[in-house]
Order: C-alpha cells, then structure tokens, then sequence
C-alpha cells in the first residue's frame, strides 16, 4: 500500500461510538502520513425511505455527527443521500460508482457491513469487488465495553438507543466514549418552572431524547458557560395537557432563560429518579428543589464541560 494512501469507509455512523471511532482510528493508520481518510455517511438512515415512520431515531444531527467525524480522524465527510433509485443500485454498481469516484487504495468496513439494494452485498461480495478495483479490503473487528454491572456488550448504535430509551445514560455514555449529548434552541414553554421558582430552558432537541424522568447533568446558558443541571424528560404528569419534551434548570445560574432563540447544548450525566405524578404544584416544587440539590451534590467537584 502507497505510504501516503487514500482509505475509505461507509456507513451510517450515527453515535460516532467506540467501534466507529476504532474503525476510523484503524483507517487513520492506513492511510499512512500525508495519507486522506474519507468517509461517506448515509444521511438520514436509509430506513427513512425504506421504511417511513419506522427509521431509528437520530442520535447525533448531521453537524454534530461530521464534527465528530472529524475529531475522529476523518478528512473528508460525505454525506450520501438514501433516494430510492440511490438505494435501488446493485452491490456491484454501487462499488463501481464509489471507485471510479474516490479511487480507494482501501476500504475499511466491520464484520456485519451490507450495501446495495436489498442489502445484498457482503463482506465476501466486498472482497471481490475489491480485487476487481484495486483497492484492499480490511475488516475491523466489533468492538466490546463493559456496562455498568460489568456486562460485556458488542458497542452499536441500535443498543445506545436501547439504553437511552431505559434512562441508562451511564451506560450510553460507555458505548458512545462520552456522555450523551443534545443541542437545540430554547423554545417557549409553559413556563411553568417559572412559576414554580424554578426556570427552566424549554430545548428543541435535535437527536433522540433519553427515557421519561429526571436527570442530572449539564447545560449551557445563553452566553455559552458551562452549568450543573437538572434535567426533565417527559410530559409533566401533574399538569395535564403539556406536551413532551425536554428541559434543563442550570443550577446556580442567575440568568435569564427567556430570550429565546439561543442554542442550549445538554450533556446527560445520570438518572434521577422516574417521572411521577404530584399532588398539586407545591409537591412537585418541593420536589424540583431535591432534585436540584441531588444534582448539586453529586456534580460537587465534577469539572464542568469545555
């Protein structure tokens, strides 16, 4: 291989987890000093066209996926848009349409990776096709984190998903190799933390929101510094009629939340406790205020976010 070599890798790198980083970290060595690694991405998940209204939710926007993308070690992101003729191809043509434009000396994929229509390509087909364009083909091996209860797990997006969708943030974070995190501009609300004595940022949340019940973590404010916050997820049980969502208090943060507009970054750090219905307002303010002192307590000493 060229010490300077061009790699390639395809996917849909939702997460940017511990495997992908792997895989990317592998094609970063391949592609060898003065080297390019390129990945092309699918974006959104092809199961937005193959199946509408049944495609797993996202759990980065495209931004934060190619920022991270980049981090990585990736030189150049190509974002692959799922039309049905796009996803119609044959696993041949589809390769031949990727050498011809890229000219890969390499392409690294996992174990498990499938293209072309019907999914109908394979690592062995790959290989071939890899033969008959020059380029080589590397497999990396899945990549294996323990959880919490010392549970050794194979890292996927699917089971990150899994683990949002249970409130294990903890967890989410071992696979993704950070915590978890959601952007989005602050919304108006219903105010209702407000009214409580407790404001709240109402935040349009770009990726996947974890479980319903109420966490501890971080928040950025209006001027872009670094809080302690606690976090709701969920429909605020004791108020009926409100709507779903996601909002952040920042803890010690004497600032006005209601300039709406601004984009509030959320990093998920633990779980709380489970959204549960009170008995009138003053409980559930009674509550909000353990909850904010829990997260006092266990950020006590915890380096904010950078």
């Amino acid at each position: 291989m060229p010490a300077a070599a061009r790699v390639l890798t395809i996917g849909n790198f939702d997460a940017v987890h511990l495997g992908h980083q792997a895989l990317i970290s592998q094609a970063r060595r391949r592609a060898g000093s003065g080297g390019r690694v390129t990945a092309l991405v699918f974006d959104p998940h092809p199961a937005s066209t193959l199946r509408p209204g049944a495609a797993p939710p996202r759990l980065t926007s495209w931004t934060r996926r190619r920022d991270l993308l980049a981090a990585a070690g990736v030189d150049e992101v190509v974002r692959l848009e799922p039309t049905t003729a796009f996803l119609g191809t044959s696993p041949e043509a589809f390769i031949a349409s990727v050498a011809a434009e890229h000219a890969p000396d390499a392409l690294l994929e996992g174990p498990d990776f499938r293209f072309g229509h019907a999914r109908r390509g394979d690592i062995a087909l790959l290989r071939r096709l890899g033969g008959q364009h020059g380029f080589e083909v590397i497999v990396v091996d899945a990549v294996e984190a323990p959880l919490d209860d010392h549970t050794l797990v194979t890292v996927s997006s699917s089971l990150v998903r899994w683990l949002l969708a249970h409130g294990r943030v903890r967890d989410a974070a071992r696979l993704l190799g950070r915590p978890y995190e959601l952007r989005g501009p602050v919304r108006a609300g219903d105010r209702r933390g407000r009214q409580l004595g407790t404001p709240t940022a109402n935040v349009e949340a770009d990726a996947m929101l974890p479980g319903r019940g109420v966490y501890f973590g971080q928040a950025t404010s209006p001027d872009g510094r670094w809080f302690p916050a606690a976090i709701n997820v969920g429909v605020k049980p004791t108020f009926p009629g409100a709507a779903p969502g996601c909002e952040a208090h920042l803890v010690g943060a004497d600032l006005p939340l209601d300039d709406y507009g601004w984009e509030c970054r959320i990093r998920f750090l633990g779980f709380l406790r489970s959204e549960m219905r009170f008995d009138g307002a003053p409980a559930v303010a009674a509550q909000i205020r353990r909850d904010i002192e829990r997260t006092r307590d266990l950020l006590a000493g915890h380096a904010l976010a950078s």
